[in-house]
Formats: C-alpha cells, structure tokens, sequence
C-alpha cells in the first residue's frame, strides 16, 4: 500500500497549509498514483493557477515486484516552471527533469514540487509505503 497525502504551501499562508489532500493505493503492479492540475487524470490535485504544476506532474508507480517508484513526468516544456526533490530519512536530493527514483518499502519521506518563479509556493507530497 502507497499513502499519499498533499499539503498546498504558499508565502500568503505563512507557513500554514493552504489545503491538504490524501490518496492511497494497493501495491498491486500497475497501480497509478498522480498528482497534477488535471482531475482526469490525477487524484491530488492543486489549484488551476499554480502553473508551475504541470498537468500531470509526478506519477507513483507499483513495479511487477510490488515495488513503488516516483517519476517526474516531462511536459511540454523544455525547461520546467518548478523544482523537485525528494527527501528520505531527511536527506534531501533533487529529481531530474523527466527522473524516476525508486520507494523503499517500509519508508516514508516527501516529494516537494517549489515554483521557480511566482513565489514560495509548494506542493508538499508526503510518502509512506507499507512493508
């Protein structure tokens, strides 16, 4: 099982979240997990005008082993409006344009989507995958 939950942080909050949202899903190989601006396509979803999410933009995937992994999914840019890194036992590296990184089972951590451009913006994707 994936665990999913999204916090919308903005400067305008303060530091408060300005919405959280919560997604699972079985670690069943195939099982898609999406966060991105299209309800279509994603289950946690921010707001229209954060632009630099884009549509759909990070895929958590369940490999045939029952294995999760987190893709940045390129868009239609060359060069994204945003940044993102993923934090695991408080160590925190960036994931490349277009990357995948792989979930530990039994581990817990965060993806962090900041805007480059409009402000300290961020969408906070928090991580646990059962054992």
């Amino acid at each position: 099982m994936l665990e999913l939950t999204m916090a919308l942080l903005s400067g305008a909050d303060e530091g408060a979240t300005a919405g959280m949202l919560m997604a699972d899903a079985p670690s069943a190989p195939g099982a898609v997990l999406r966060v991105g601006r299209d309800p279509g396509r994603c289950r946690l979803v921010p707001p229209d005008d954060w632009l630099f999410v884009s549509r759909t933009h990070l895929e958590f995937r369940c490999g045939t082993d029952g294995g999760w992994t987190v893709t940045w999914l390129r868009g239609s840019h060359p060069r994204p409006a945003s940044e993102v890194r993923l934090t695991v036992d408080g160590v925190a590296a960036p994931l490349e344009y277009g990357g995948t990184a792989p979930l530990a089972r039994g581990g817990s951590g965060d993806v962090v989507v900041q805007d480059r451009a409009g402000g300290p913006r961020s969408v906070n994707v928090g991580f646990y995958v059962e054992s």
